[in-house]
């Protein structure tokens, strides 16, 4: 990923996550609590995200470059888009102590998003979401690392998921 997803900022030293963009707010508030109990993501082999869709090669931890891909949701911005076509692109998860932050393009790098999540045992993942190109946009994100080349993702109205 290349460094131009970092926010010029007076204030990026007082930032949480580690790109240097607007933090996710209230990244565990109650309505990530409860959407989280009703998060079904058991990292099986017939799970959508477990057919390989990204070429990436090997890696041993989950810190790193991925691919993303979403769905459940139409963009405004991309001609013809529906909530079920999946839309991809490049993402780069960072850790910090039991933090996990996940920023992520798609539409050509036009859009970004970034996840704050906290580990809740090995492998799951839970947080929320900002769209870092409209703000007033986050929703609740679930995940679960299935190993370091997976991560199964939701959100309240689709899926959210990480490969290499």
């Amino acid at each position: 990923m290349n460094p131009e997803h970092r926010a010029h900022s007076k204030h990026s030293d007082t930032r949480r996550n580690p790109f240097g963009v607007m933090d996710v707010p209230d990244p565990h508030d109650d309505d990530v609590t409860k959407f989280a109990v009703t998060a079904d993501l058991k990292g099986s082999g017939d799970d959508v995200n477990a057919k390989e869709w990204s070429t990436d090669s090997n890696a041993d931890a989950i810190a790193g470059l991925w691919r993303s891909r979403w769905n459940g949701g139409a963009d405004p911005t991309i001609p013809d888009d529906a909530p079920g076509k999946w839309k991809t692109g490049v993402a780069e998860v960072k850790t910090d102590g039991d933090r996990v932050y996940l920023f992520f393009t798609w539409d050509n790098g036009a859009r970004r998003g970034l996840i704050d999540a906290q580990r809740q045992g090995p492998n799951r993942l839970i947080g929320k979401y900002i769209n870092l190109t409209d703000p007033k946009i986050t929703r609740p994100w679930s995940g679960r690392v299935v190993d370091a080349r997976r991560i199964d993702g939701c959100w309240t109205a689709g899926r959210l998921d990480f490969r290499r």
